[in-house]
């Protein structure tokens, strides 16, 4: 019986239009940088993970990747509150479902835990969901497996395989292949394609995570 599903935000519960990469090309500008062809495809291959990561293995520096990611989250944010934000139609009903079975729902992101509470407050969804979840001090982000089994022991799941994971992304699914999920959906609103997705460990593709119940 899953009792615990986890979330991903921009992507998969959360339409951002595009604010990610271009927030890229934002933090890259910011340190009066220009990225390649090469740093822009691995910024869409890492889409998902911490982005600090992310910067450290474009950049090299642990201090450039620092200011960068300062840079990415300021404009992120900007671009959220000029733009705004939309749920994924029909995630909320979905999320009403699942705690109306006794599931609860945790959300996910390699966004700093500042970005997430203002997507979370732009949504209003303080209140629909469990838990929200960022990398941070002892939780490492995707593809490792720490915010799954985090979101498994917070939440009161008593075996990984309790556990449902869903996400735009092949950091996603090998986050929840690595904790040991029992259900692991790619969902085709976000970042990667059918190809990508399928290439990572998967228990189902999914056109959106509002068919995610059927699969429970």
């Amino acid at each position: 019986m899953i009792t615990v599903v986890a979330l991903d935000m921009a992507g998969t519960t959360v339409i951002d239009g595009g604010a990610v990469e271009q927030s890229f090309h934002d933090a890259f500008a910011t340190l009066g940088l220009t990225p390649t062809g090469e740093q822009l495809d691995h910024v869409r291959t890492t889409m998902g993970q911490s982005k600090i990561e992310v910067f450290r293995a474009l950049l090299g520096e642990d201090e450039a990747a620092r200011r960068a990611t300062t840079a990415f989250e300021a404009a992120y944010d900007r671009q959220v509150r000029e733009e705004g934000v939309r749920p994924i139609p029909g995630v909320e009903a979905l999320f009403d479902d699942l705690r109306a079975r006794g599931t609860r729902i945790c959300l996910t992101t390699g966004f700093s835990a500042s970005t997430r509470s203002m997507l979370l407050e732009r949504l209003g969804w303080d209140d629909l969901v469990d838990l929200a979840l960022s990398p941070g001090d002892g939780v490492r982000g995707r593809p490792f497996p720490d915010l799954v089994l985090t979101a498994a022991m917070r939440l009161g799941a008593e075996d990984v395989r309790d556990v449902a994971v869903a996400g735009d992304t092949a950091s996603d699914l090998l986050a929840g292949t690595r904790a040991g999920a029992s259900v692991v959906a790619g969902v085709l609103t976000g970042a990667h394609d059918r190809a990508a997705l399928e290439a990572a460990p998967h228990t189902h593709i999914l056109d959106s995570v509002v068919e995610l119940a059927d699969h429970l």
